[in-house]
């Protein structure tokens, strides 16, 4: 978030630098946020769609048995993608996780970036910026990967390689400044700005 935050902030700079008025925005839990209200539902109610988790036939049942406003899991995911797909058609806007990836083919004028770390790194950080042991810490990063992987499977209906996005950097060798600048030289290269 801490890269999205101060790209968007200069994308914002460079647009009034040119006189457009139009800020650049990021997001990440306002779609689930969004989708749970075009539902109208609790977020805690949609959020195992971004965790690799799918409801059972039989959680399904009980689901549509127990709750007054059942909701399938293909409604659910197909109202997420109505709002990913309705907040990119806005244009300058930075998507942060949630599978923003997945959606590529709807927006050809998008650049996808993963941020990856060794896990010994992200281990440290993890264990350090939340309080966590170093096995706890693993465990989360572990299920946070899985659940990535899943959502992005899911929402693009196949089984996808770090090939669908279109920059990669490794956290751990470069910082903010360095990862920003590449990206705004990328989007200039590719007319996006």
């Amino acid at each position: 978030n801490v890269i999205a935050q101060k790209l968007s902030v200069e994308l914002t700079k460079r647009n009034k630098q040119k006189g457009i008025r139009k800020e650049w925005k990021w997001i990440n839990k306002v779609i689930l946020e969004e989708a749970a209200n075009a539902l109208e539902l609790s977020p805690s109610k949609i959020e195992y769609v971004f965790q690799s988790q799918r409801k059972t036939i039989m959680d399904e049942i009980v689901s549509a048995m127990s709750a007054r406003y059942y909701k399938s899991d293909k409604k659910i995911r197909k109202t997420i993608t109505d709002v990913i797909r309705s907040i990119v058609v806005t244009g300058n806007v930075i998507i942060v996780g949630r599978g923003g990836v997945a959606f590529k083919n709807d927006n050809p004028r998008s650049l996808h970036i993963k941020l990856i770390a060794p896990i010994e790194w992200r281990v440290d950080r993890i264990s350090k910026n939340y309080e966590k042991n170093r096995q706890e810490a693993l465990r989360y990063i572990l299920e946070i990967d899985q659940e990535r992987k899943y959502l992005i499977d899911s929402f693009m209906g196949f089984d996808t390689d770090d090939s669908v996005f279109d920059i990669i950097f490794n956290r751990q060798t470069m910082d903010d400044e360095t990862i920003i600048s590449i990206i705004i030289r990328a989007m200039e290269q590719r007319k996006l700005i």
